[in-house]
């Protein structure tokens, strides 16, 4: 049995549910750090990329004669090299369907482009020199003469057609398709609606913007095998795609991981520099490394989003939904990833009707091709786009039919008794009171004070409005199996091992926490050893799985450990392990003195440790929902914005650490309003070149954007039934739910303010130019409506 929290001080100071500060900021703090390009080992390398300046070209040739005759250069490799040494394409095509049912399609991805450049930044030649300035000398010395070709950036022109095709199978650039529901039914109920609404929306394309770029360190290590240390979340799907395009077994590379300046999403799975680097690290037998600039970073990395919707509502006369119907196209890019294509068509539409209880859906999905960056996950991935509309169409069928918004949602909410209620998309939830928290939401924000707080504001001459998103999501990356080790040192260390990685988030401390809960041991006496393969393989982290499905196997771990440690005692003891008490990492015979220490049980042993391998299966994803509630204040002059409130209720079932689980609801937050009014990853439909391609032109949120503190309360009443400890992912909650809320808070100020048609016009970013021309152009005479 695990430790008594109510015997064992240890573990009320310690364990789940306290403020623990967290175990990985001291070294942080003190410089102690270890990321990727902290590591400078003998005979290092460096690389550096030459990359295409245009959006689409047919390359005729490569001269890399003079950039390798430079001083210091090692290598200079271009993708035709590659290609003959064997290195093979990143996979691609997705498990979908083309319109009228071929399989998906995507142009294939090279390490390095061979005939062909599909975005400007994407890799054409690789240099390696002794510095990193010979490095990038060399690569301005690479000569590569293209043939320019016509290039498009645009999702619905691409699609319209007439421009350019991406690739021969897919002459619409529609990569893949997919369509749920019951298009009949749909028509029927929009037929007999008492309200139809529509809205047509985006969600604009953003970057990741990781405070640590990219890096990646290979050599070939004494034993023979390539060793790769790098920033990613998921080293166990690094080295499969490594080995996969360098034709090697799964023995001979290891991955590891450091310090990881945060991922996002953006640092899951292998990059072509990645194999690049990998491959030269093997020609040359010595330390290579590659670390991206920031340039590098908007060129070349995924981004997220990129998805425009045609959405419509249909209600009854009293409010009831009837059904939902959305037509979507999603921009993936020059190159369909799986993560690109599975986002938008098939993990978002599994939380699009979100906490209502919908009966008919009618959706359609497209995954288009165009000459950008490859999309993949970013923060929420697919979540934050399928709930902005429907937050935003509930919003809008609110004004439309007249019916209060909070009243509109209480009367759709699916209800507790309908629990485990299965959506339209077939996915289960097993829990949620989302009235339950609607109503403690709705109290926290003061939401009947709101008028007073209004009329001071156009006292003021600003218009304020008040926006509210009340939703969930889905966690888990459905890949609910997890692998752990966890082993008792002689020296009285506990140390456990788990796949998920440590990228900012805190989750070296919340796992030393569920150790000790069971060990009941001092947290100092705890090592979490994260980010190794040849440790053992997982996932990763993304999906927020790192607590719900890492989390569980470790505590489960650990209570297998310590139930053999005790069998181990009982034969020490020469005593029944019925007999046996355990308390603070010391077994002892009930009414003796007979005691041994888990430190002198582990010394004993022939391998002077006690040592288990566990896997732990989960049921199912979680569901984490919330009720978040803000506030702003819009200048008619000038059309800027402020948040001057901002409000969450989150149902993130059992919490562990508040403090971590607070720092990320409210760092979630701040991305989503990043999205909602500042952030917007640019290009110019002429020539497909990048506008925003840097800190100077993509404009990331700051703490003035804020005028207020964050109230954020979290709600343990209703734990997860699918794992163990009854925790739900919370990583991307507070993403998913900022960005509706604000723009739903501006739409409201401008409708409340003597600009009601603008309300359902609005577009992300609400930056204070768009919404100046939007304000003027509607009636360019009138005064504004607070003067």
């Amino acid at each position: 049995m695990s430790a008594d929290p109510a015997s064992n001080g240890i573990v009320a100071r310690f364990g789940s549910g306290r403020a623990v500060p967290r175990i990985e900021d001291e070294g942080l703090l003190q410089g102690r750090g270890r990321f990727t390009d902290d590591l400078q080992p003998e005979g290092l390398l460096h690389a550096a990329f030459v990359r295409s300046p245009h959006a689409h070209a047919r390359i005729v040739s490569v001269d890399t004669a003079p950039a390798a005759a430079m001083p210091g250069v090692a290598l200079v490799a271009s993708g035709a090299e590659l290609q003959l040494a064997g290195v093979k394409t990143l996979p691609v095509n997705a498990a979908f369907q083309r319109p009228g049912g071929g399989a998906a399609a995507s142009p294939p991805r090279p390490v390095l482009a061979i005939d062909r450049v599909r975005f400007a930044g994407e890799a054409v030649a690789l240099v390696v020199a002794e510095t990193l300035q010979q490095a990038r000398d060399a690569a301005e010395a690479v000569w590569v003469e293209y043939e320019e070709l016509p290039s498009v950036v645009d999702a619905q022109q691409a699609v319209d057609g007439g421009i350019v095709a991406l690739c021969d199978e897919a002459p619409d650039n529609v990569a893949a398709e997919a369509r749920y529901g019951d298009a009949a039914a749909a028509e029927a109920a929009f037929a007999q609606a008492a309200h139809r609404v529509t809205l047509d929306l985006t969600n604009q394309r953003l970057a990741a913007l990781a405070l640590e770029p990219r890096t990646v360190l290979a050599w070939v290590a004494d034993d023979g095998r390539l060793t790769i240390r790098m920033s990613t979340q998921m080293p166990s799907g690094v080295r499969t795609s490594v080995c996969d395009a360098l034709g090697l077994a799964r023995e001979q590379v290891r991955v590891t991981v450091g310090d990881v300046g945060g991922g996002f999403g953006m640092k899951t799975g292998a990059y072509p520099e990645d194999i690049a680097v990998a491959w030269a690290a093997r020609q040359l037998r010595r330390p290579l490394k590659w670390a991206a600039d920031r340039s590098e970073e908007f060129l070349s990395s995924h981004h997220g989003r990129d998805l425009r919707s045609h959405a419509q509502l249909a209600l009854a006369a009293d409010g009831r939904i009837l059904a939902l119907r959305l037509r979507s196209l999603a921009n993936v890019g020059a190159y369909a990833t799986g993560t690109g294509v599975v986002i938008p068509l098939l993990v978002g539409p599994w939380v699009q009707t979100s906490v209502y209880d919908i009966p008919v859906v009618d959706f359609h999905f497209g995954a288009v091709l165009t000459n950008t960056a490859p999309t993949g996950a970013y923060r929420g991935a697919g979540r934050p786009e399928a709930i902005f509309v429907i937050e935003r169409l509930m919003d809008e069928a609110a004004r439309q039919s007249g019916i209060d918004r909070i009243a509109l949602r209480r009367r759709n909410f699916i209800r507790p008794q309908q629990m485990p209620y299965t959506n339209p998309m077939g996915q289960t939830y097993d829990v949620g009171r989302f009235e339950h928290v609607l109503d403690q939401g709705l109290a926290q924000a003061d939401w009947n004070g709101f008028e007073a707080r209004r009329a001071h504001s156009r006292a003021r001459g600003k218009l304020r409005g008040r926006g509210i998103a009340t939703f969930l999501e889905w966690t888990g990356g459905n890949v609910l199996e997890e692998r752990v080790t966890v082993t008792v040192l002689p020296d009285g260390v506990i140390e456990a091992f788990s796949a998920v990685n440590a990228m900012g988030q805190g989750i070296a401390t919340t796992l030393a926490q569920l150790v000790v809960d069971v060990f009941g041991v001092p947290i100092d006496r705890v090592r979490v050893v994260l980010g190794d393969t040849d440790r053992g393989d997982g996932f990763g982290s993304a999906g927020s799985r790192s607590l719900f499905t890492g989390g569980s196997a470790l505590r489960e771990g650990a209570q297998r450990t310590l139930d053999e440690a005790r069998r181990l005692a009982a034969q020490a003891l020469e005593a029944s392990a019925q007999d046996l008490e355990y308390r603070a990492g010391r077994f002892g015979v009930r009414g003796t003195d007979l005691a041994i220490d888990l430190a002198a049980l582990a010394g004993r042993q022939p391998q002077r440790r006690i040592h288990l391998e566990s896997t732990t299966t989960v049921a199912g994803p979680s569901w984490p929902n919330g009720c978040h509630v803000s506030e702003v204040e819009l200048d008619p002059a000038t059309g800027q914005v402020q948040v001057v409130a901002y409000s969450s209720v989150n149902d993130v079932g059992r919490v562990v650490n508040p403090t971590i689980v607070r720092g990320q609801l409210d760092g979630g937050a701040v991305q989503g309003l990043g999205q909602a009014l500042l952030e917007q990853m640019v290009y110019d439909e002429g020539s497909g070149q990048p506008i925003t391609g840097s800190l100077m032109d993509y404009a990331a949120p700051r703490a003035d954007l804020l005028a207020c503190e964050f109230v954020t309360s979290m709600d343990e009443s209703t734990p997860c039934r699918n794992n163990p400890m009854g925790v739900k992912g919370v990583g991307e909650l507070g993403t998913i739910g900022a960005t509706p809320c604000v723009v739903n808070a501006v739409a409201d100020a401008l409708a409340g303010g003597g600009y009601p048609a603008l309300a359902s016009r609005l577009q992300m970013p609400l930056t204070p130019g768009r919404l100046w021309a939007l304000m003027t152009a509607s009636d360019p005479a009138a005064p504004p409506a607070a003067a």
